[in-house]
Order: structure tokens, then C-alpha cells, then sequence
């Protein structure tokens, strides 16, 4: 597509601080990445850890989700906006509740949701949703942490194969590989927040104690810049 994806809105930050004004844990740390790649997980290991709240992605809510995977051309369009609409208001809703709290964790950056639009809309499509999302970004949170999960697209599709959802099986070879080469592409230019990139693929963050440790000593050093994690698998 020609068009131009959207820009990012800034918005304050809310950030944990010691007595000497320096960050103790981020107070907002997003876990990205396609499909089967464990962003969930760890999403959901980290407010654990933390203590935190915890914002998910509800992809079973979404009414054109199935029917998407069967005819992307068809249900594009209205997949891509409910998503967009759900989006911001969970974060609408978050950001009215106690912003000070010491940590929060999602499992989704609004910002992607174009990813998938440039993909999967038209031109005409395209240009309705970026007037749309223009609109309902304005003053949302912005991450103090970034983590996005890389894996081949080989490793997601056996993931999503093994992981059972009925329609996921509906998704093809070329959409995942597309995916992945967005992912890679947006989180490149990817300059909004500070930026963890972790490689995925052999690791084991929900059944290793000693994987996920190492993870996270990684991201407790993290306070500005782009940074990558790219582990050996440690023994269960």
C-alpha cells in the first residue's frame, strides 16, 4: 500500500521510582509478537512476578474472527475495527483506574494494530482505518518496555498447531510468513519505547524456571535503547 502507517501518539509515561529517582521496574511493560509465540505467557509470568494488573488481548470476543481466518478478503475490515475499538477501550479503562501502580502488563501494542491492517485491508480500507485510528489514539498510555518475541514462522505454525483452537487451523503458511516479516519490519523502525528483542524460538519461558530467570534479569537492566536476548535453552 502507498499510504503511510500511523503515527504514534505520545502520552505521559508512569514510571516506579526509588528514593534516588531511578526506575526500580517499568511501570508499563508491553509483550508483543505474532501469533504462537508466547506473548501471553510471558505476559501473564511477568504480573505474576510483579504483582501487577494484567491486560490481555480477547480475541474470542472478536465475532469476525473465524470467519476472517476463512475469507480474509471478506472479513478484514470488521476484524481489524473491533480489535482497534477493543484495544483502545481497555486501555481507555485501564488508564482511568490508579495509573500508580508500581507495574502493569499487556500483552498487546496498540501501535501493531496497523501491522495488520496494512496487510490484510485495500487501499480504501486502509485510508477509512487510519482516519479511525487517528481518532481513538489520542492520550493513551505509552510503554515504558517494550518486549517482542521473534520466532520462524516454522516454529509459530507448530505452536498454533499444537495449541488446538479449531479455526486457528484455518491460517496459511503465507500470512504467517508475511506476519513475521511485518513484525520484523515495524519493530526496526520501532522507537517509541525502549525495546527488549527476544529470540523465542528454543527457549522455554513457561515450563523453565531457569530460562524465564534469565529473561527476566535481563529486562530489570533495561532503561533506554534497543537491546536483544538471544539465550541457549536451558535444561528443564
Amino acid at each position: 500500500m502507498t499510504s503511510a502507517p500511523p503515527k504514534p501518539v505520545k502520552a505521559a509515561r508512569v514510571r516506579a521510582k526509588d528514593a534516588a529517582g531511578e526506575p526500580r521496574q517499568p511501570g508499563f511493560v508491553v509483550v508483543e509478537g505474532p501469533i504462537g509465540v508466547g506473548k501471553t505467557s510471558l505476559a501473564q509470568k511477568l504480573s505474576e512476578t510483579y504483582g501487577s494488573d494484567l491486560m490481555l488481548e480477547r480475541p474470542e470476543e472478536n465475532p469476525f474472527l473465524e470467519r476472517f481466518y476463512q475469507s480474509r478478503k471478506h472479513f478484514a475490515l470488521p476484524t481489524q475495527l473491533f480489535f482497534l475499538f477493543q484495544r483502545v477501550r481497555q486501555l481507555q479503562e485501564w488508564k482511568q483506574r490508579d495509573l500508580f501502580s508500581p507495574t502493569r502488563v499487556a500483552d498487546f501494542l496498540l501501535e501493531k494494530d496497523g501491522l495488520f491492517a496494512r496487510i490484510n485491508l485495500d487501499d480504501d480500507e486502509h485510508r477509512l482505518y487510519q482516519q479511525v485510528y487517528t481518532q481513538l489514539s489520542v492520550d493513551l498510555p505509552v510503554p515504558d518496555l517494550v518486549i517482542y518475541l521473534q520466532a520462524p514462522s516454522a516454529v509459530l505454525l507448530d505452536r498454533i498447531r499444537r495449541r488446538g483452537v479449531a479455526f486457528e487451523r484455518l491460517i496459511e503458511r503465507d500470512y504467517i510468513e508475511n506476519l513475521v516479516e511485518s513484525y520484523t519490519q515495524f519493530f526496526y523502525h520501532y522507537t517509541t519505547a525502549p525495546l527488549l528483542v527476544v529470540n523465542a524460538a528454543d527457549i522455554n519461558i513457561v515450563d523453565s524456571a531457569a530460562d524465564y530467570q534469565s529473561l527476566l534479569e535481563h529486562i530489570r537492566t533495561i532503561r533506554s535503547g534497543r537491546h536483544f536476548f538471544n539465550p541457549l535453552p536451558a535444561e528443564l
